[in-house]
């Protein structure tokens, strides 16, 4: 080869070798931006089923409230209700089929025979009777004014009577003593004034605010009508205030019943006062329901409720950590708060299996609970308890496997999600199964859920409270009429007796029979 040919295939291997240096160096920086967008993208795709399962929170999956749900989520928890319905009609039909057989009598829609109807019966003892009688034989025309009477046949027509006030007068006497003093007689507690309405008026109006929610203008021109009598706004705006004057007695008595009670319930929800954020506080049980309002939503305000802090039965609440704040408490964790964490964990494939798992064995534990006290055992069989636990212990463990630490990162929202639950429910094992060890314990919170249901309506209809007092009154009237509502007590006369200096008093032993 002549050293002509050298030199050239020298250049060329030469020019070739900077040719692949140059590919390589795009080659590495293609790689590296190919790496840059996958994990882009990988944060994009993280990122948009963040936002996708956010968009899809409703009452159902998470603890929002059911005011915040839009006519898409309602149509779609309908959807899911329906779906979970026709599983439990399964699973209902085929446990029936087992116990009882093919050839057990079906259950019928509506009232069930020996249930106690609610209709309009007639009055043994009306108030007016009106004699009819026909004029004129509907046969032949004759007058039937001196034939015997055969018969008769009843209706009786229940009306309100004629609207008027009545006014009484109290007259207070001036009367002078041999010793030349004069001493007056004490006007009784409806005589306010010198022209007052009375307790069964202050009534109607307080139940018409703080049972039946109406904005103060409605419920004033509604009194006005029904009256005949000018009401006014700024005299039912007081009410509350003067109604919860007359309730210090009665919120003494109902936190001491609270405190002795074996099982509370718990629970906070926020609402605004003066434009500004405050927190309205729940403890009650099935015949009692305390309320009340606080800036803060933790220790300091339920030490300013004074019950849990001196409280020492068993509490049940939605886990929030503050309630932990007591040693002296034994806690149990909302079930139905689970089972919606639990369904929204399970909108991820891969964390289906175990969400499912679990949400399935606490209703099953639950409906064997129901079972036991139908059949008036104390709860669980040793052999049940047993079972459930074990399957609890093998879900958790199913559960962990599906949620491994990642490698090189931080887990993301949805991944924190589901391990934060798992998370829970491993170390708060003996909380969540409280209801499985003590059939007195409920399976749920729904009882505070719905005594503070009304702060929420009460918000929406009036936008906030305008004071702080306002507010106060307003937890201690409803704190009164649910307690009160609870034992059957109708609640225009409990107000009447509120007006008239007599609250009255929850009795010891719980509602009546």
């Amino acid at each position: 080869m002549t050293p002509r040919v050298c030199s050239v295939l020298l250049l060329v291997v030469t020019s070739e070798q900077s040719r692949i240096a140059e590919l390589d160096v795009m080659v590495a920086t293609l790689a590296a931006q190919n790496e840059r967008l996958l994990a882009d993208n990988q944060a994009l795709a993280t990122r948009v089923a963040e936002l996708e399962r956010e968009l899809g929170r409703h009452s159902g999956n998470s603890g929002r409230p059911p005011s915040s749900d839009t006519l898409t989520a309602k149509a779609k928890q309908a959807e899911e209700r329906l779906s979970r319905a026709e599983r439990r009609r399964r699973a209902r039909v085929k446990a029936k089929k087992l116990l009882e057989g093919d050839d057990a009598p079906k259950r019928k829609p509506g009232k069930q025979p020996g249930d106690e109807g609610k209709h309009l019966k007639m009055s043994e003892r009306p108030d007016h009777v009106i004699e009819h009688r026909p004029e004129s034989c509907g046969g032949c025309g004759a007058d039937l004014g001196d034939a015997p009477v055969t018969g008769s046949e009843r209706r009786q027509v229940f009306d309100l009577p004629r609207r008027r006030l009545e006014v009484t007068e109290h007259q207070a006497q001036k009367r002078r003593c041999s010793c030349g003093r004069t001493t007056k007689a004490a006007f009784p507690v409806p005589a306010r004034a010198s022209a007052c309405y009375g307790p069964g008026v202050r009534a109607l109006a307080v139940y018409l605010l703080a049972r039946q929610h109406l904005p103060v203008a409605r419920a004033a021109e509604l009194l006005s009508d029904a009256l005949g009598a000018p009401v006014s706004t700024g005299w039912l705006a007081g009410l509350g205030i003067e109604a919860a004057e007359g309730l210090e007695g009665f919120l003494a008595e109902l936190r001491r019943q609270l405190i002795a009670e074996d099982v509370l319930h718990a629970d906070e929800t926020g609402a605004r006062i003066s434009g500004a954020r405050h927190w309205f506080h729940v403890a009650c049980t099935g015949w009692l329901t305390l309320l009340d309002c606080h800036p803060r939503r933790g220790t300091a305000a339920f030490d300013d409720m004074a019950v849990l802090g001196v409280f020492e039965g068993t509490l049940v609440s939605d886990g929030w950590k503050p309630y932990w704040s007591y040693p002296a408490l034994d806690h149990a964790l909302c079930c139905a708060h689970l089972l919606r964490d639990l369904a929204s964990v399970a909108e991820v494939a891969s964390q289906a299996p175990w969400a499912d798992a679990m949400a399935e064995l606490l209703v099953e534990a639950k409906r064997a609970v129901d079972t036991a006290l139908a059949n008036d055992a104390d709860g669980l069989t040793k052999a049940q308890l047993r079972r459930f636990r074990t399957r609890y212990t093998r879900i958790i463990n199913q559960g962990l496997a599906a949620n491994p630490e990642p490698a090189g990162r931080k887990r993301n929202a949805l991944e924190r999600e589901a391990h934060n639950l798992l998370r829970r429910l491993d170390n708060q094992r003996a909380e969540v199964q409280r209801h499985w060890n003590d059939a007195a314990v409920p399976f749920d919170n729904n009882q505070a859920e719905r005594d503070l249901r009304m702060v929420k309506l009460q918000q929406k209809i009036s936008g906030c409270f305008r004071t702080t007092a306002g507010a106060k009154a307003f937890c201690a009237v409803r704190s009164y009429l649910q307690t009160a509502d609870k034992h059957g007590e109708n609640l225009l006369d409990v107000l009447t007796r509120l007006f008239n200096g007599e609250a009255w008093m929850p009795p010891l032993a719980g509602p009546g029979p």
